[in-house]
């Protein structure tokens, strides 16, 4: 028998295999594959029990805020916009970057809410997002008010909006500024674009 012939041969003899299928939701299903001739053939198909998702669940609601700066900055996950902290906090403005406020039984007559769309893109520009921001910021402060600034889990885009906020209205070095907030809300982690351009916003270069 040639050895093209013995390929053939163990073509034919292909053993059964097992492959786990997951679609765009999450779900899984096992299928077995079984060689018959020159043929693939679906032979059984069984859904997996276990549960399963196409994305992270957040299984810790997050409600906490950190004072981030003179007990009027405040950063959050959107967790955190509840009307109990409205109240315990003495919240008078909601900053949501780049989604927007959260239902939630906030009553939504006794607090400004404010949004700034955001991409958490590190090609993402930042300076008119940092500039919309800051004029909010800086007015709440002036009307010596409370704001929580928040996006989906308080770790990119709104940590990303106080630091920049502390750098070009407080005129902090960039070092220091990460580190503050950090060192309030420890998760924090603006992504790699946002980084790289919280750099460039140094006192001494301006945004």
């Amino acid at each position: 028998m040639s050895f093209l012939d013995q390929l053939k041969a163990k073509k034919k003899c292909l053993k059964s295999t097992v492959t786990n299928i997951t679609h765009a939701d999450g779900s899984q299903k096992q299928i077995l594959l079984t060689k018959t001739g020159d043929e693939v053939l679906e032979t059984s198909r069984v859904q997996l029990k276990s549960k399963t998702y196409g994305f992270i669940v957040d299984t810790k609601p997050d409600f906490v805020p950190a004072c981030i700066s003179d007990d009027f900055l405040y950063l959050g996950s959107q967790d955190a916009v509840t009307q109990e902290n409205v109240q315990k906090y003495k919240f008078t403005d909601i900053l949501s970057i780049g989604i927007e406020t959260p239902p939630s039984d906030i009553d939504s007559n006794a607090i400004r809410t404010h949004y700034v769309a955001c991409l958490d893109l590190p090609e993402t520009c930042l300076e008119a997002i940092v500039r919309q921001s800051n004029q909010i910021i800086c007015d709440v402060h002036e009307r010596t008010g409370r704001i929580l600034i928040h996006c989906n889990a308080g770790v990119s885009r709104s940590s990303t909006i106080c630091i920049a906020y502390l750098i070009l209205e407080h005129k902090m070095s960039f070092d220091v500024a990460f580190a503050l907030v950090k060192s309030k809300r420890e998760c924090i982690r603006p992504n790699d674009g946002f980084l790289k351009q919280l750099k460039q916003m140094d006192h001494s270069n301006g945004v």
